[in-house]
């Protein structure tokens, strides 16, 4: 089995519209829907909710 099979890399995205991104890597067993997390915006200069994208 391939590393990248399992654990893919994902782009995930402010919703708070500034084109904002964090890379990282998620479980595909454990976390087959989009994954969202609430992370700061440097740009926003506030912590809002990052979705994956596709």
């Amino acid at each position: 089995m391939a590393r990248s099979d399992l654990r893919p890399v994902v782009k995930l995205r402010s919703t708070a519209g500034t084109g904002q991104t964090y890379v990282t890597r998620k479980s595909r067993r454990n976390d087959p829907d989009r994954l969202a997390l609430r992370k700061y915006d440097p740009v926003a200069r506030r912590h809002v909710v990052f979705r994956e994208e596709r």
